[in-house]
C-alpha cells in the first residue's frame, strides 16, 4: 500500500530522507539549441557515467545552512518503508533561487529509491507539492537541474514546467554542466 506523508524538516527527517538515493547512472546529455527566445533540447549519447548528487551536499546539511522552518517534505512509503520524497522551500531569506519572491515556491529536491523510478511516485509527489505552494499563495513553483540529468528534464517538462533559462559555469569543479532553471505556473 502506497501512503504520501508530510513531513517537517528536522535532522531526524532529513537523515531519513537521505536513505534514498538521489544517484543516478546516465549515458546521455542535452545539447541546447536556441531558436529565437525559446531553447530546443537535442539529446547526445555520452560515455557512460555515474551521478550523486549527496556527495556534493548531504541532505542534513541543509539544516544548518537554511531556516527551514517553511519547508516541507512529502514521503512516499509503501508498507512503512520510504521509496522516495521530496523537499520544497518557500519563502526563505538567503535561497537566491527563490528570488526574493514570496509567490515562487522551488523543488528543492526530489528522489525515488532505484526500483521504484518510472512508476508514478515522483508524479503523486509533486502533486502534494503543487497543492502545498498554491495553499501558500504561489503562482509559480521552481526547479534546478543539469543537462546531464536528461530524466529529470524529461519529467519537469511532462509537469508541465518550461525551461526559463540556462547558465554556464555554475558549478565550481564542474565546468562541463549546464544549469537548466525550469518554471511552472500554479
Amino acid at each position: 500500500m502506497l501512503e504520501i506523508r508530510e513531513e517537517i524538516p528536522s535532522l531526524e527527517a532529513l537523515a531519513h530522507y537521505a536513505a534514498v538515493p538521489i544517484s543516478f547512472f546516465g549515458h546521455s546529455r542535452f545539447q541546447v539549441i536556441q531558436n529565437g527566445d525559446k531553447w530546443n533540447l537535442s539529446e547526445e549519447t555520452v560515455p557512460e557515467f555515474f551521478k550523486d548528487y549527496d556527495t556534493l551536499e548531504r541532505p542534513i546539511d541543509w539544516f544548518t545552512r537554511f531556516d527551514m522552518s517553511k519547508w516541507i517534505i512529502f514521503s512516499a512509503f509503501q508498507n512503512d518503508v520510504r521509496i522516495g520524497s521530496l523537499i520544497v522551500a518557500f519563502n526563505t531569506p538567503g535561497v537566491y533561487m527563490l528570488e526574493g519572491r514570496t509567490d515562487l515556491a522551488l523543488l528543492w529536491d526530489i528522489r525515488i529509491a532505484t526500483e521504484f523510478r518510472n512508476r508514478g511516485i515522483g508524479s503523486l509527489l509533486f502533486e502534494k507539492a503543487v497543492m502545498w505552494s498554491m495553499e501558500r499563495g504561489c503562482t509559480e513553483l521552481k526547479v534546478e537541474t543539469q543537462d546531464i540529468n536528461v530524466a529529470a528534464c524529461r519529467f519537469y517538462a511532462k509537469m508541465g514546467f518550461q525551461l526559463r533559462t540556462i547558465r554556464h559555469n555554475q558549478y565550481p569543479g564542474l565546468p562541463d554542466e549546464i544549469q537548466f532553471l525550469w518554471y511552472r505556473e500554479l
